[in-house]
């Protein structure tokens, strides 16, 4: 259900290819900084959100998603769980087509949120796994 193979599709393929990856840093240890690499080699553009607003890949980093002074098409979320909902219902405030938690990144009552306010949503997937699936 959280990772519907449409939805995931229709996120990857047809929802806009702005991206803006909160918890995205220049520490090229984490999972975000390899996942956001990949996200560029299939084109996506990527936004870093993270409190210290690190340039990342090229891209200019953000402390909030409400900082950002464009459209975002998709939130890509790699924080923990318990702070997971309060991102995603500020992908809903600021416009996102499309949220998007992590492996390991679960909230089910923020899922129910966002898909109630019109945005496609995909949990517990990773778009880097994801996108090479879809040929």
């Amino acid at each position: 259900m959280y990772g519907d193979p449409a939805t995931v599709r229709k996120i990857l393929t047809e929802l806009g290819d702005t991206w803006a990856v909160v918890g995205l840093s220049s520490n090229q240890g984490r999972a975000a900084y390899g996942v956001a690499g990949v996200l560029q080699r299939f084109g996506k553009r990527i936004v870093p959100v993270h409190p210290k607003a690190e340039t990342v890949h090229g891209e200019r980093g953000y402390a909030s998603l409400a900082e950002i002074p464009f459209p975002v098409d998709v939130v890509d979320v790699f924080v923990n769980s318990d702070l997971a909902g309060p991102v995603a219902d500020e992908a809903v405030a600021i416009g996102a087509k499309a949220v998007w938690f992590q492996l390991g990144v679960i909230d089910p009552a923020a899922y129910e949120r966002t898909r109630a306010a019109g945005l496609a949503m995909v949990m517990d997937r990773c778009p880097a796994i994801e996108i090479p699936r879809l040929g």
